[in-house]
């Protein structure tokens, strides 16, 4: 069992001739039109093993705008598997065809259990497992974002031997599922470097339970103040680079990432000569929703 998709690509990023650095973007975003970038790769292992295992049933957890809800709900239509969503923010029950995230993933097959966000909070709890399997029934669980032992097996697969003659590889971090599996097929010589998407440093201690290799950083100047969280500056990057490469990103990872590398080759972080490969990891289909707060807030959208 196996997505159809198509094969990433490296593209060329524009950076100041003085800076003397090469910059390549992996344009994971475009491997499939629903589930593509990260959340292909996570996924399929898992997908593979809910199979072998006789699960019939993926439950999962997620927020109003998650990427990983839309991308389970479509991969488990596409092989016949019952999703369920729990969702943070019991507000959100009555709000689901005002939401693009939620009614795409309820349009395919997705249900949903909307919880209160200090139920939420007890995601990784025995106690509420067991609550949803009392009140579902047997299913697959598949963490928040998709991390586990698997997740990570699959974006060991995002690194081609190609991509062996970068020097740093840099990616967006989230629960820190992606990074571990760039580190662990990272060549030698690499350096992988992350930018976490959320505030506080307790991303390392999550990553170094699937690493053993010390060849990787974490930069965290790059959040604009937590997860989801953005400003003027970040939308006028996005847009600005979107125009200057024809790449769009997502406000929410990539993005950050981005105007993060970019700022770091601007002010000579990476000596010259350096190849840099910067992975694109999806997430654009939040864009609609986060516009729909931006124009809310009277701020200008993502183009």
């Amino acid at each position: 069992m196996d997505f159809k998709v198509e094969n990433s690509i490296n593209q060329v990023v524009k950076v100041p001739s003085e800076c003397g650095v090469e910059l390549f973007i992996k344009r994971e975003d475009e491997i499939h039109s629903f589930v593509s970038g990260n959340k292909y790769r996570k996924l399929k292992f898992n997908l593979l093993e809910a199979k072998i295992s006789g699960h019939d049933t993926l439950l999962t957890f997620g927020g109003a705008y998650s990427n990983h809800i839309a991308a389970v709900a479509y991969a488990g239509k596409m092989y016949g598997f019952k999703t369920i969503g729990v969702i943070r923010g019991e507000e959100l029950k009555s709000k689901i065809e005002e939401n693009e995230t939620l009614s795409f993933a309820k349009s395919n097959g997705m249900k949903f259990e909307f919880v209160t966000r200090e139920v939420y909070r007890e995601k990784g709890s025995q106690t509420l497992i067991d609550h949803l399997k009392a009140f579902f029934g047997k299913f697959y669980l598949i963490p928040e974002g998709g991390t586990n032992e698997l997740a990570v097996k699959g974006c060991e697969e995002i690194l081609t031997e190609e991509d062996k003659s970068f020097d740093v590889v840099c990616c967006p971090v989230g629960t820190g599922g992606t990074i571990s599996g760039l580190i662990n097929g990272s060549g030698n010589t690499q350096q992988i470097l992350g930018f976490p998407a959320l505030k506080g440093d307790f991303l390392r201690t999550e990553i170094t339970k699937f690493v053993s290799k010390t060849n990787w950083d974490l930069i965290s100047d790059y959040h604009f103040g937590g997860y989801a969280k953005m400003n003027r500056d970040l939308i006028a990057f996005i847009n600005t680079f979107k125009a200057d490469n024809k790449i769009p990103l997502d406000p929410v990872y990539t993005g950050k990432m981005m105007f993060g590398v970019l700022d770091l080759i601007k002010t000579g972080f990476f000596k010259k000569g350096t190849r840099i490969l910067a992975i694109h990891t999806g997430g654009l289909q939040g864009i609609q929703g986060m516009n729909s707060i931006l124009k809310k807030k009277n701020i200008p959208i993502i183009s």
